[in-house]
């Protein structure tokens, strides 16, 4: 499995965290599953390369498309691959949705639509580029191409409120809602609306998310003292901890760093 990281120019990176691009070969009757877990950014995916389906809760699987956008989520989803595979990115900060989307970030949450539905026309052929460009170099080249555009067309003004969801980034999710919220003079109706409208989920739930998120990196480093990750992190017992796991991975922590969690695979490349 190969997997490499891009990152952006300098226009878009208040936008694009990174471009990613990530290929697998599966042998004859052979499977990999994949599974995405809550995250609080959002990603234009684009499988250039083989197919997956989404399996169901029950076993039952629904084709995906070729290119659609994972929105910032609370949930996970398994995929299932038969095929060798090559698939590409774009991870982005929620607040590029209203940018360069031109919609609420909020409209977006939990869902994945196909590209089509959100750009039309010019999808079909963004996804034919993807899909025949030599190397991942390229790939790259071609969505930087197609977001710039997306940029300088857009009409919408990002909310200063954007710098509170950097902040809730920038802190891992252990962050004092009610403090940064004073901070923008707002009352906490008008801070939450706000915040939702660049972040897509409520700054309760997005911090959770976020520290969730930073805690599965631990698993890059190979630490597995799950009383110590928890602490790290922010959480206030063991059980808050399990909570969280259970809902935004389908894992429990001793699952997730001391099993062989899906769709962490490439975290070993």
């Amino acid at each position: 499995m190969i997997y490499r990281v891009f990152p952006p120019p300098v226009r878009l990176a208040p936008y694009v965290r990174f471009f990613w691009a990530l290929e697998g070969n599966v042998g004859r009757g052979e499977e990999f599953v994949h599974r995405t877990v809550a995250d609080g950014s959002v990603e234009m995916v684009f499988h250039y390369r083989g197919a997956f389906s989404e399996l169901s809760a029950e076993g039952e699987t629904s084709a995906s498309t070729r290119g659609n956008i994972q929105a910032q989520s609370t949930v996970y989803r398994r995929f299932v691959g038969r095929e060798s595979f090559g698939i590409f990115g774009v991870y982005l900060f929620p607040f590029a949705i209203p940018k360069l989307f031109s919609m609420p970030a909020s409209e977006l949450t939990d869902i994945s639509p196909d590209l089509r539905d959100v750009f039309g026309v010019e999808a079909a052929l963004l996804e034919e580029k993807i899909a025949l460009a030599k190397d991942s170099e390229e790939r790259v080249g071609i969505a930087i191409r197609f977001l710039l555009g997306k940029l300088d067309s857009s009409t919408w003004d990002i909310l200063p409120i954007h710098h509170a969801v950097r902040k809730v980034m920038d802190a891992k999710g252990d962050v004092d809602i009610s403090s940064i919220s004073r901070d923008f003079s707002l009352s906490r109706r008008q801070f939450e609306r706000r915040f939702k409208e660049v972040a897509g989920l409520s700054p309760k739930l997005y911090s959770r998310v976020i520290r969730f998120q930073a805690a599965t990196q631990f698993k890059v480093s190979g630490f597995t003292d799950l009383a110590s990750i928890a602490y790290e992190c922010g959480y206030y017992d063991q059980s808050h901890f399990t909570n969280d796991f259970r809902r935004f991975s389908g894992y429990t922590p001793k699952q997730y760093f001391l099993g062989s969690a899906e769709g962490t695979q490439y975290l070993d490349v």
